[in-house]
């Protein structure tokens, strides 16, 4: 099967080298050089990865992830020259599946995009019908639909099958690590911070008081608990 990449950087050699390398492992390999092309592209072909530079003219690359997670679960890897954990906080936040710094080698490049292309394909597959209930809460992991109430959540890929993950281990305390490899995939090559970050997205959706939650407890010093709350008791963090 050939796997299509959207690649949006505007270094003409490192683009030109990055894609004759995906290319000689088999991918089909889009390019754009700025920021609105590469949006227009990711649009109208529907890559199955993109991989995104930062530093873009005419739109940067964070404008483009935010605008692209609206619209789409499309896997992301940005690129950056610059060092600041607040840029890497800043793309995973936005929604990136993983942040590569510069320079980098192209060994682990290609490691990246070949973990995150398993981890789409495994999600492709549809799995056995099952239906989870959870206080208010209810999921039916063959049609990937979730209910709070008799409302229909909006979640993306990942934040339903991290949320699956919490409802069938309800009552049970889950590493941070533990939930990376569950919902990420064992060859995951980014940190835990990521959990962190579709919680929070999470909750914002599934809690009345996402600062006060109930159904997502933090264990503090080890990770996350779900939890299906009485009526008349109220659970903080």
């Amino acid at each position: 099967m050939t796997h299509t990449i959207l690649l949006i950087e505007d270094d003409a050699t490192l683009a030109e080298t990055l894609r004759f390398n995906m290319e000689r492992e088999g991918y089909t390999v889009l390019a754009a050089d700025d920021g609105i092309h590469g949006l227009e592209l990711a649009r109208r072909e529907s890559p199955e990865l993109l991989i995104l530079d930062v530093m873009l003219p005419r739109l940067d690359g964070f404008s483009v992830c935010r605008i692209l997670r609206q619209e789409s679960d499309i896997p992301i890897i940005m690129l950056t020259a610059r060092q600041d954990e607040v840029d890497r906080i800043a793309g995973l936040e936005l929604g990136a599946d993983d942040y590569v710094s510069k320079p980098f080698s192209l060994g682990e490049l290609l490691a990246r995009v070949r973990a995150i292309l398993r981890r789409s394909e495994r999600r492709a597959t549809p799995p056995n019908r099952e239906m989870l209930e959870a206080g208010d809460i209810c999921i039916d992991a063959r049609s990937r639909r979730a209910w709070r109430s008799d409302t229909e959540l909006t979640l993306s890929q990942k934040e339903f099958d991290l949320l699956t993950c919490l409802v069938r281990n309800r009552g049970i305390a889950l590493s941070r690590d533990l939930l990376l490899e569950r919902v990420w995939g064992f060859d995951f090559l980014g940190d835990s911070r990521t959990v962190d970050v579709h919680i929070r997205w999470l909750r914002e959706k599934i809690e009345l008081q996402p600062a006060s939650p109930r159904y997502i407890q933090t264990v503090r010093g080890v990770g996350y608990r779900f939890e299906i709350p009485t009526k008349d008791t109220d659970t903080h963090e």
